[in-house]
């Protein structure tokens, strides 16, 4: 009787051992491959933000070896459809995904980005108060004199080579970028952007002011939007219309590309995988005789 007693004790301590391993294997977190995560502090404004970085797999083998790379706004959300599309279409590319501030508290973990990707004060003090809304322009600055520099300066990144993914608000704020610092990136890759009439006729004025300093472009843009996002369709055409204002300049526009039967949310996959193609299919394209 005790030495049944003394098995069926060894088998419930097993069993326990058994679940907390199991247990402890479940909650053990998933690690990209040739990923890391970096902090990096907006040195004008003081908030703290991470890049999420994705190296390609043959980085580092020759020391020469310059990577296009492409910049994503809300990181944490595009990170693994865009690094894992990169994986099969752009192989070399190194993938920089830029977080929200992450010292705002955990109740908030993507408020700045009402913040930091618009361009204009909310018409609803409440709201602006919340929110402080339209601060694209110090974001871009954090982009421009503390993101882009770590990068270039610790990675073997091609300056010449630099895309910006932006969706919805990211959207947005990358039409912004294109029409205040153009040269910021030669690709834009700008998936559903938030355009309202405010926002679009802001643009409009600040293309307008800055038209006779503007020399000639290299910049390449693909816009598209939701086949089920009708709201959203006029002020899309709107800042095609505004980007045409460039034609002659150096500015090349792919779109705006309808994504059929898609609306908000699942038109960011397609928008995804299609800009992916689009700068490989640039990249293979012939150069044309000058």
């Amino acid at each position: 009787m005790a030495r049944l007693q003394v098995k069926r004790a060894l088998s419930v301590l097993l069993a326990c051992q058994l679940v907390a391993w199991v247990s402890a294997m479940a909650q053990e977190p998933f690690a990209s491959p040739r990923s890391a995560v970096i902090p990096i502090t907006d040195n004008a404004q003081g908030g703290a933000y991470e890049l999420y970085i994705r190296l390609p797999e043959d980085y580092g083998e020759d020391p020469d070896a310059r990577h296009p790379v492409i910049y994503a706004t809300d990181g944490k959300w595009h990170f693994e459809t865009l690094a894992g599309t990169m994986e099969f279409m752009m192989e070399s590319a190194i993938f920089v995904g830029i977080s929200w501030q992450t010292d705002l508290g955990a109740d908030r973990p993507h408020v700045s980005r009402f913040r930091d990707y618009t361009v204009l004060p909310a018409t609803d003090p409440e709201v602006q108060a919340r929110y402080n809304v339209g601060q694209a322009a110090n974001h871009l600055r954090f982009i421009r004199e503390d993101v882009i520099p770590y990068v270039e300066d610790n990675y073997q990144a091609d300056p010449d080579e630099r895309t910006y993914f932006g969706f919805s608000l990211g959207g947005l704020f990358g039409a912004y970028v294109l029409i205040a610092e153009p040269e910021t990136f030669r690709h834009y890759i700008l998936g559903s952007p938030s355009s309202g009439e405010r926002s679009v006729a802001y643009l409009s004025e600040l293309e307008e002011e800055g038209a006779p300093e503007r020399g000639d472009l290299d910049v390449h843009v693909y816009l598209t939007v939701g086949g089920l996002e009708e709201d959203r369709f006029e002020g899309v055409n709107a800042l095609a219309d505004l980007f045409g204002r460039w034609e002659g300049q150096g500015l090349s526009l792919t779109g705006p590309l309808v994504i059929e039967n898609s609306g908000h949310s699942d038109s960011f996959p397609p928008t995804a995988v299609g800009g992916i193609k689009w700068l490989t299919d640039m990249a293979a394209a012939p150069a044309e005789d000058e």
